[in-house]
């Protein structure tokens, strides 16, 4: 049942934020919105508003704004395809906007509430690399092989994919800055790789709070491109890549660490949910984004009957590629 919930929790609040931004940027544009729905398949409720339909659909795993003139010739100046390219694209890119502001929000909440871990070092343990090179609590970590660390995670980050090799840690202590070569020892119990520091947590400080937050979310997004890219140049393997039973599971797993650990968890996800939905690929809204900007640069619109054609094929291509995933994350389960 907890696992049930959260993954309701979790697809509800990414899918609402997401739909939220595309419905207020084509309300604020003026684009008539024949439906908002939060879900798929068949619809379990509706409240009809002054011109809209809200509705909420049984399957948790999608949603959808219905413009009027989206995907057909209409001839009503407030349909969607009568907009200028420049309006059209703001609404695109609308709800990948919002899921980041979502997780911004998130990382706000959980930062302010738990705390925020620093790159000021709060603790150095004896007879460890960070300690032998004379690394001290107080020293705040400010770069690493000469490129700047912004935040914990992305200290973490680096650390993983290091390993054991050497590295120069660049530290501030009393507005000096110093650079210490380490070399990272192996935690056999953690099977990671370790210097032997402590980062300070600061706690109840909203400024605070909100500067992690964007540095949290700024970090995630990089991580997500370098993968995205390791994908294509095939550095990364597809092994590593899950779909809804996954992330039901994972949303499951994280519920029960704590509240804490579920909104993080759905923080990151809203972060790859964004970047996802601006791949330019067709029916995605990365797709509508490069025909729109086409269209803006050139000057002339393209055909609907092209348009229908392309996304059908995506469409298509999505949905086989979302049934593969999930017939991989069920075999996962069950090996």
């Amino acid at each position: 049942m907890t696992t049930l919930l959260a993954s309701i929790f979790v697809f509800g609040l990414l899918i609402t934020a997401h739909e939220l931004g595309h419905f207020i940027l084509a309300k604020i544009n003026g684009v008539k919105v024949l439906e908002f729905s939060i879900g798929m398949g068949p619809r379990l409720f509706k409240v009809k508003g002054k011109e809209t339909e809200y509705s909420l659909r049984l399957l948790p795993v999608g949603g959808y704004v219905k413009m009027l003139g989206e995907e057909e010739e209409c001839d009503d100046p407030r349909a969607f395809r009568k907009q200028s390219p420049w309006k059209r694209l703001s609404i695109l890119i609308a709800g990948a906007f919002m899921n980041f502001i979502l997780a911004i929000i998130l990382f706000i909440v959980i930062f302010y509430n738990v705390g925020v871990t620093t790159l000021t070092i709060d603790s150095v343990v004896r007879d460890y690399p960070a300690f032998r090179s004379g690394i001290r609590p107080g020293d705040k970590i400010v770069a690493v092989n000469g490129n700047k660390i912004n935040s914990w995670n992305e200290f973490l980050i680096f650390m993983n994919n290091n390993q054991n090799k050497e590295f120069v840690l660049t530290v501030k202590r009393d507005n000096i800055i110093i650079d210490k070569k380490l070399e990272p020892m192996k935690n056999q119990e953690e099977n990671r790789y370790i210097i032997g520091i402590t980062p300070k947590v600061e706690k109840g400080k909203l400024l605070v709070a909100i500067s992690s937050s964007i540095n949290e979310t700024i970090v995630s997004i990089k991580q997500m491109l370098i993968v995205l890219g390791g994908l294509i140049t095939r550095k990364v393997s597809t092994d590593n890549l899950g779909g809804p039973v996954a992330i039901i599971k994972m949303s499951g797993e994280a519920a029960k660490i704590g509240i804490w650990s579920l909104l993080y968890f759905a923080g990151f996800l809203s972060i790859n949910l964004g970047i996802m939905n601006l791949i330019p690929f067709p029916a995605l809204d990365g797709g509508w984004v490069v025909i729109t900007f086409i269209e803006g640069i050139t000057g002339r619109k393209i055909d609907e009957n092209k348009i229908g054609l392309i996304n059908l094929i995506g469409f298509t291509l999505l949905m086989l590629l979302a049934i593969i995933i999930t017939y991989r994350d069920i075999l996962r389960i069950f090996a």
